[in-house]
This record gives structure tokens, C-alpha cells and sequence, in this order.
């Protein structure tokens, strides 16, 4: 498995609805870049300027939302994930 550096967090995607309210299927090109993610691991944190290590207010299995383009796609192992800093994160769903 991967395991994330510093500030940054991996996520799984979670996949955008295919078709609207009212049954219309969506092309690809009209579907909105999907914004949550379940994270699947977490870095050790940032180190501040004084040297001490800042913990993470993520942590594994949290859903959580995004900033739009925020992040990194790599693929490992046929499978895709989202690597984003701490400070693209805006919230975390609960």
C-alpha cells in the first residue's frame, strides 16, 4: 500500500451519479467533477518551522470534501487514488 509523506492525505474517489433527478442519463464531458472522498491513509503531519511535528485533523476512513482540482491522481495496483494536501481538504462529513 501506499503511505502518504508530511501533509498529504490518499483518497479514494467516490463516483459522480450518472444520471440527474429526473432520470436523464449525463455524458461524461457534463458530469461535475466529484468533490468527496474516503481517505485511505494519512502522513505523519507537517513539520513547523520550530520543528515540531503539526498532527493531522484527518484520519483514515474519514469521508471528507475537497477543493475541485485539488491533488495528484496516481494509479497503483489497478486502482486509483487522490493524493491531496492537509490544506485542500475543507471539511469533513459526518
Amino acid at each position: 500500500m501506499l503511505k502518504p509523506l508530511g501533509d498529504r492525505v490518499i483518497v479514494t474517489v467516490d463516483k459522480e451519479e450518472e444520471k440527474t433527478v429526473g432520470g436523464i442519463v449525463l455524458a461524461n464531458n457534463a458530469k461535475e467533477k466529484p468533490q468527496t472522498a474516503q481517505v485511505i491513509a494519512v502522513g505523519d503531519g507537517l513539520v513547523a518551522d520550530d520543528g515540531k511535528k503539526v498532527p493531522m485533523s484527518i484520519k483514515k476512513g474519514d469521508k471528507i470534501l475537497f477543493d475541485k482540482y485539488a491533488g495528484s491522481t496516481v494509479k497503483y495496483e489497478d486502482n486509483e487514488y487522490l493524493i491531496l494536501h492537509e490544506k485542500d481538504v475543507m471539511a469533513i462529513v459526518e
